[in-house]
């Protein structure tokens, strides 16, 4: 990781912006779930991570409560953790097909893997407000990854904070439409846009969302780089 994304880190690691959510997560950290209870909770901002020189930001909600939450790390210890590491595999950004824990020997190639909000939100429901304070976080991680050509949003609300990052300059954007596999390219100069549905199990296991449909998003993603 390059001296600046590990500086930002650092820095998303403490903050402390949100009341309620610094209360939920802790709270989260403290009581656990009962399969893990042997087990030290993070129970802290989770900060991105993957591919310095990633021409792929994947964007996600936020940690989940017994997943992110509780191993430090960006879709790990979950369900859909557990759906998108395999997808990542297939197309090649990932050495392996699982991710446990930090440590665990995952390495992503091409891509940065990170969410609008750092912290879990009760119910996973975090608050505009809340959403608006942590995407400076993401906006300083764009600002450090020098080869990023495109985003894949999971889900509605990751697509939509995208948006707001860009919408103040470019009003044009705000007339975009979530969709599955939906593609958009900002602007001249501006990264694409690839949304998907999240890998959440409330997707996934109702075949909302399927590994067929998965892969197309991945699929279409290579054709981009090309």
């Amino acid at each position: 990781m390059s001296p600046s994304l590990q500086s930002l880190e650092q820095d998303i690691i403490t903050c402390r912006k949100c009341p309620r959510l610094v209360a939920w997560r802790e709270e989260v950290a403290q009581t656990k779930r009962k399969a893990y209870q042997d087990q030290t909770y993070w129970g802290k901002p989770v900060p991105g991570f993957g591919d310095p020189n990633a021409r792929v930001m994947i964007v996600g909600l936020a940690p989940g409560a017994h997943g992110s939450n509780r191993t430090g790390r960006m879709f790990t210890g979950d369900a859909s953790g557990d759906f998108l590491y395999p997808a990542l595999q297939r197309g090649g950004f990932a050495n392996q097909p699982t991710a446990e824990h930090i440590g665990d020997g995952l390495e992503l190639s091409d891509v940065f893997i990170t969410a609008v909000c750092r912290c879990v939100p009760p119910q996973n429901k975090p608050k505009v407000s809340e959403i608006k304070t942590c995407l400076p976080w993401l906006s300083a991680e764009i600002d450090l990854l020098p080869h990023l050509q495109g985003f894949v949003a999971l889900g509605r609300i990751a697509f939509e904070g995208i948006l707001r990052l860009y919408k103040p300059e470019h009003p044009q954007l705000g007339k975009l439409q979530f969709g599955h596999n939906a593609y958009y390219p900002l602007g001249q100069g501006l990264p694409w846009l690839l949304a998907s549905y999240h890998p959440s199990q409330q997707n996934t296991l109702t075949g909302r969302l399927t590994v067929e449909m998965f892969d197309a998003v991945w699929e279409q993603v290579i054709q981009l780089l090309k």
